[in-house]
């Protein structure tokens, strides 16, 4: 069905105006308005027309002129320009003002004003299609449904997350496997400016570094070898756009200082070329690393540090994240329900306890494999304890990592278990079965 049009003729035939009038009327879902006059015209335009007709030769001013006029407050308005003049000249010169379309007064002109609004009709639709779909895509990548959850971790990293979107300075992103750091980074791109640009992601550990300035740079045909044409690197690939280089810790020396001089001077060669390419790329990168240590341990280059730290953002594994884990949990459940056409499924009070005594050296990329698991495991209406089946691939992350003193220990303990259970001392103390007292005071002493 088609969109109604509100259509603005301006005539001063009186004749012909009205034959206008009527021949656009024929579609009855649009409305038709008839003025005489140019200051007619714009003295209406509160009613907002999707489109315009104005003669060329009006009484109180000129065609172009009222052009000019339309276009300067309202260029979101199509116009189309009719006129008793065939010269080509005065048409181009129309069209370079911006009218949508030049008919010249013959009789073809209401059947060929006709397929001209019927083309701006289907231009408009889809305009707002692109709209909707872009409205569609800014909610995909709505920060709380990216990172699920109400810990107060999770609520805090939100607001740095606005903040990214809403300012150019490069991102810096650390975490855990399976924090969901290539989600945020992509999330953050979709609500800045940039996000009609394109979103590139690296993953540094996964590129050969013989390979790597290639991949990032580019290289010219004959460079070396293997260079048998022109390819294009994910810089110039990311060009207007987000650039995220995941795991930039595992980044090797000789590379780190070619990206630094690409940072600072905002520009690239490609290898095996001379010309120098101008960038506008907004950088954020990722690693499971602590780059401060890497730079203390002579790893990493500490000025490229200072150039791409910018906005730190810091990723909570799951096990600080609290109530967080039932909470998605749910979400994984009812997710898998709906996607596999399955019968709503809960969690036993024993399922849950389950769920929560776990430690995710996996994180949330690892909690999504065990529900989906348990759900398939599961018989009836409920995912018992015994469906909950852990398979770590590999040592957990946990206490004695490291070496430290009892104290260390001691304090460490105490605030991972006030992180889960949200600062909630009773029930810690109830937990670790020590006095409220003991927290209070290692809370008071700043030990905490």
């Amino acid at each position: 069905m088609e969109a109604p049009f509100t259509i603005f003729i301006v005539e001063d035939d009186p004749w012909y105006g009205q034959l206008l009038h009527y021949h656009l009327s024929l579609n009855p879902e649009d409305t038709v308005q008839l003025w005489t006059s140019g200051q007619e015209c714009l003295d209406n335009m509160h009613l907002r027309p999707d489109v315009v007709t104005i003669d060329f030769s009006l009484p109180d001013i000129s065609g172009d002129k009222l052009l000019a006029r339309l276009r300067q407050r309202w260029p979101e308005i199509p116009v189309i320009v009719i006129s008793a003049q065939s010269k080509i000249a005065t048409a181009v010169q129309l069209l370079k003002a911006g009218a949508a379309e030049y008919l010249v007064k013959d009789d073809n002109t209401k059947d060929l004003l006709w397929n001209a609004i019927q083309k701006l009709r289907e231009t408009s639709s889809l305009r707002e299609q692109v709209k909707r779909l872009e409205d569609q895509l800014q909610n995909k990548y709505d920060f709380s449904k990216i990172l699920k959850g109400h810990s107060p971790a999770i609520e805090g990293l939100f607001g740095l997350m606005e903040k990214a979107a809403q300012t150019p300075v490069n991102v810096s992103i650390t975490g855990e496997t399976g924090t969901g750091k290539e989600l945020v980074a992509k999330a953050i791109h979709m609500k800045s400016g940039r996000h009609k640009k394109p979103f590139v992601a690296v993953n540094m550990a996964a590129i050969p570094a013989e390979l790597l300035e290639s991949e990032l740079f580019g290289h010219e045909k004959g460079a070396f070898t293997s260079a048998v044409a022109r390819k294009i690197g994910k810089f110039e690939e990311a060009n207007g756009g987000t650039l995220f280089l995941d795991e930039i810790g595992d980044l090797n020396p000789a590379i780190q200082s070619k990206l630094l001089r690409v940072l600072q001077e905002r520009e690239l060669q490609r290898v095996g070329g001379n010309e120098r390419i101008k960038l506008d790329v907004r950088l954020i990168t990722a690693t499971h690393k602590s780059l401060s240590e890497e730079v203390r341990t002579n790893n990493f280059r500490e000025d490229l540090y200072y150039r791409i730290i910018g906005l730190p953002l810091v990723l909570p594994p799951l096990r600080e994240r609290g109530s967080d884990v039932l909470f998605l949990a749910k979400h994984f459940v009812d997710e898998f329900c709906r996607e596999y056409q399955k019968p709503p499924l809960s969690l036993t009070k024993a399922a849950q306890d389950k769920l929560q005594a776990y430690n995710y050296p996996g994180n949330v990329r690892e909690l999504k494999t065990i529900i989906e698991l348990a759900a398939v495991l599961s018989n009836g209406h409920e995912i018992e304890a015994a469906d909950i089946v852990f398979a770590p691939a590999g040592r957990e992350a946990g206490f004695l990592d490291s070496e430290k003193t009892l104290r260390e220990y001691t304090r460490t303990i105490v605030r991972h278990y006030l992180t889960k259970y949200q600062d909630n001392v009773p029930l810690v103390a109830q937990k670790l079965d020590v006095g409220k007292s003991t927290i209070y005071k290692m809370i008071q002493d700043g030990e905490i």
